[in-house]
């Protein structure tokens, strides 16, 4: 089993870069594999669609997902966004029914509002949204300032092994023959008539 991570900050081993990899400590403690992939720059710099296509042939193999950003006036990065616009717009498909967490970091505030935007994307594909024990949020301004948030820490550590035991109810429930969901079509209404 493998958890695909989305790193939406421009720097590469930052905060969301730290609390991501606790996650990852945690779920290889459990036995689950892992990766990050760093959006920031690809998405800005003219490789976007480069990019989604990579992350379309990466959601394929994984069996969930974390999708992190920083806190960039009290909303996740724009690049973040970008990003998941256009994956979830092509390869939504391939992440129905997966798992999925959202993380932010911020040096303060602004967290709560940018964890309801991420929450967004997996809820409109049907995806089972995995919690920790508080919001799934880090504080600092630099990687150390962030390791020394202990309950930031503790939720990141709690947010694996729930992704973890949520991953391995799936296979279970696979194994002893609960179906997957079939795919329904809804209603598409509009308020003009």
């Amino acid at each position: 089993m493998k958890v695909l991570m989305m790193n939406g900050s421009r720097r590469e081993e930052g905060c969301t870069y730290t609390a991501l990899t606790m996650i990852g400590e945690a779920l290889k403690e459990e036995g689950i594999d892992w990766e990050i992939v760093q959006l920031g720059k690809d998405s800005v710099n003219g490789n976007l669609n480069q990019l989604v296509e990579t992350l379309k042939e990466k959601c394929q193999e994984a069996d969930a997902f974390v999708f992190g950003s920083p806190v960039y006036y009290a909303s996740p990065s724009g690049e973040i966004q970008l990003v998941l616009d256009r994956l979830f717009s092509c390869a939504g498909d391939q992440l129905r029914w997966k798992p999925a967490a959202v993380v932010t970091s911020a040096r303060r505030a602004g967290t709560t509002s940018a964890l309801e935007v991420l929450s967004k994307y997996p809820s409109f594909y049907e995806m089972p949204l995995v919690t920790s024990n508080y919001w799934t949020m880090v504080h600092g301004q630099s990687p150390e300032e962030v390791r020394k948030d202990e309950e930031g820490v503790a939720v990141m550590k709690v947010l694996g092994r729930n992704m973890a035991w949520i991953l391995k109810s799936i296979e279970a429930g696979r194994k002893a023959g609960v179906k997957q969901p079939e795919k329904t079509l809804r209603p598409s209404t509009n308020f003009i008539r």
